[in-house]
């Protein structure tokens, strides 16, 4: 069983998620024309293609990489 405390699983979550977000949501809208000078604004499709890579993110490092990186800061191993 995993003795990870839970905190530590949520941080790494949260930290995953972030990173995700803001990397990927910045590539699509450098591609895409839509970064403002607030950051970025994606809807519709450039929305979607976000989240799908986020998603992704999460399946493809949880699989292939034995964790993602905020699980890797936190030592968390995949069960």
């Amino acid at each position: 069983m995993n003795n990870t405390p839970t905190w530590k699983k949520v941080l790494a979550f949260l930290i995953d998620t972030v990173g995700s977000f803001f990397i990927f949501g910045y590539a699509i809208a450098y591609f895409t024309g839509n970064i403002n000078t607030d950051g970025f604004n994606l809807q519709g499709l450039p929305a979607l293609f976000a989240v799908i890579l986020i998603v992704s993110y999460f399946v493809v490092f949880n699989k292939y990489f034995g964790g993602t990186l905020g699980k890797k800061i936190f030592g968390i191993k995949n069960v």
